[in-house]
């Protein structure tokens, strides 16, 4: 294998997440970078023809992508060595009817998506970007737009108005106020559809108003990712959580095209943050249909060869960790507390909200071993709530073994989140390994 370069990776993740302010972006920088690289899509609605080594990939919903390269020996008899992750974030979502005027000021109706730390997202210059669907020739079509310039914002309170915010902590209701302010009545009116049909226009997509079907838009903070630091070694970052595993799993997939006896694979989800019930969520069909239709082409044809390849398959379960907090470190459990910048982190949990146990554990610390790396451990304080991912859903999904792991971070599900850039490489090299 050729050797990693810590900092040009951690600079080509931020450039990763910079082109990717939703998961319809992460997405689609992920097949670019997949085609790129020699991948082709396929089609779910036709037949597939398919030939060992072969390297390909197929989108679900404009949201999650999954991409394979076929190994030298049929799944039946090497299973396939696989890396799931999500293209989503926590942020905040426009409403249908978006259009809010409010005492002169001109507003945009959100819905929270996810658990946002609804604080960060106030005072920020924000922008909108998504999907717009739009009936041309007949049918409806789907373009991606991004305004990437200021356009919105939620105003803090002044605390002259708020006179115990420091001391009582800032009470923030969704509804109320996380309202972004547009603009001013009197400057005039805006209509939504029309900046729409602006950037639409920008791509040379000629529409009118009429024409809008629908969309899917999110709000975004513009200031660009940074590494920080005193010595360069952090990463300032929107979409850390998740975006930084998608880019670990697409990095080590693309990292080299020698043959593998194994069937390698990345596969993106979207929903993760909300529950991962929806068409191209990890508690949809999306990935065993997959793995199946892999099956069939790449067995010896028997009817059991999809269940003989689940038996020699494993899934590593990629979402970002919590670090411990310099400032509040008695909210860690005593003896697990992952170090940024000291490697990726094992995520146990004995009520199954990560799907590790102790052979998955072993078999990510021997790929650990075999790259160079050394892992942590995290568990949440038996007093606290944890957290899950899409692992155990997918174990239960395929009945795969599977292990949680994740690189440690700060601020997670703020609008700017905080990793570290050494740690970049080293969840790649691991991954790396799992793939060869």
């Amino acid at each position: 294998m050729s050797p990693i370069d810590t900092d040009a990776l951690a600079r080509d993740l931020l450039e990763y997440i910079d082109a990717s302010p939703t998961p319809y972006h992460a997405v689609r920088e992920t097949a670019r970078r997949l085609t790129q690289a020699g991948y082709r899509v396929l089609d779910e609605r036709e037949s597939w023809t398919l030939k060992p080594g072969e390297r390909v990939f197929v989108t679900r919903g404009d949201t999650s992508i999954a991409a394979f390269q076929l190994g030298t020996k049929p799944v039946d008899q090497a299973g396939f060595r696989l890396v799931g992750s999500h293209t989503d974030s926590p942020n905040l979502r426009l409403k249908p009817n978006a259009a809010v005027t409010k005492n002169g000021y001109q507003q945009l109706g959100v819905e929270i998506y996810g658990g946002v730390l609804l604080h960060t997202w106030t005072d920020r210059d924000l922008s909108l970007a998504g999907r717009v669907v739009v009936m041309a020739g007949g049918r409806p079509q789907s373009h991606l737009v991004d305004f990437r310039r200021p356009l919105l914002r939620v105003p803090n309170l002044a605390i002259h108005l708020n006179r115990g915010v420091n001391s009582d902590g800032l009470k923030l209701n969704p509804q109320d106020h996380m309202v972004p302010v547009l603009g001013l009545e009197s400057a005039g009116a805006v209509d939504l559809r029309s900046l729409l049909l602006q950037e639409l226009a920008k791509g040379g997509v000629k529409a009118e108003a009429g024409d809008i079907l629908g969309y899917d838009l999110c709000l975004y903070d513009l200031q660009p990712s940074i590494r920080s630091g005193a010595h360069g070694e952090f990463l300032h970052a929107p979409r850390l959580d998740n975006l930084a595993s998608c880019h670990a799993a697409l990095s080590a997939l693309l990292s080299g095209n020698e043959p593998r006896e194994a069937t390698s694979g990345v596969i993106l989800f979207d929903h993760e943050e909300v529950g991962s019930r929806s068409a191209q969520g990890a508690a949809s069909p999306f990935l065993r249909t997959l793995l199946e239709r892999f099956t069939l082409v790449h067995s010896d044809g028997r009817p059991d060869a999809f269940h003989r390849a689940i038996a020699h398959s494993f899934l590593v379960s990629a979402d970002m960790a919590h670090a411990v907090h310099p400032n509040y470190a008695s909210l860690h459990e005593p003896k697990h507390q992952p170090q940024m910048g000291a490697g990726p982190v094992i995520k146990s949990n004995v009520n199954q909200s990560y799907a590790t146990d102790g052979e998955s554990w072993a078999f990510f610390a021997a790929l650990c071993r075999e790259a160079g790396v050394t892992p942590q451990h995290f568990v949440t304080r038996t007093d606290l709530g944890c957290g899950s991912t899409i692992g155990p859903i997918s174990a239960g999904q395929l009945g795969i073994r599977t292990v949680d792991i994740g690189n440690p971070m700060l601020s997670m599900h703020s609008i700017r989140e905080m990793a570290c850039a050494s740690d970049v490489g080293q969840m790649v090299a691991v991954l790396r390994r799992l793939f060869a």
